[in-house]
């Protein structure tokens, strides 16, 4: 199951995001956050972290250093 929800992702980072330039606020971007939540915690639980990431990282947010370990969601 985690495969196939990584998939996609190193597929969009390896074709499409060296396409347009880097936006993302923060550090790790949004779309390795997504793979390492994945991995991390599990399908549905990565997802959700990887959803309120896409959430937060607007032109309005400050950014930074946002590791899925330091997440306060899901206690581990």
């Amino acid at each position: 199951m985690r495969g196939a929800l990584i998939a996609p992702i190193r597929v969009y980072q390896r074709a499409i995001s060296p396409l347009i330039p880097r936006r993302c606020k923060y550090h790790p971007t949004c779309s390795a956050y997504a793979v390492e939540a994945i991995r991390e915690f599990g399908a549905a639980r990565g997802l959700v972290l990887a959803g309120w990431r896409l959430l937060r990282c607007n032109p309005w947010s400050h950014g930074g250093v946002d590791y899925p370990r330091d997440q306060r969601v899901f206690r581990t």
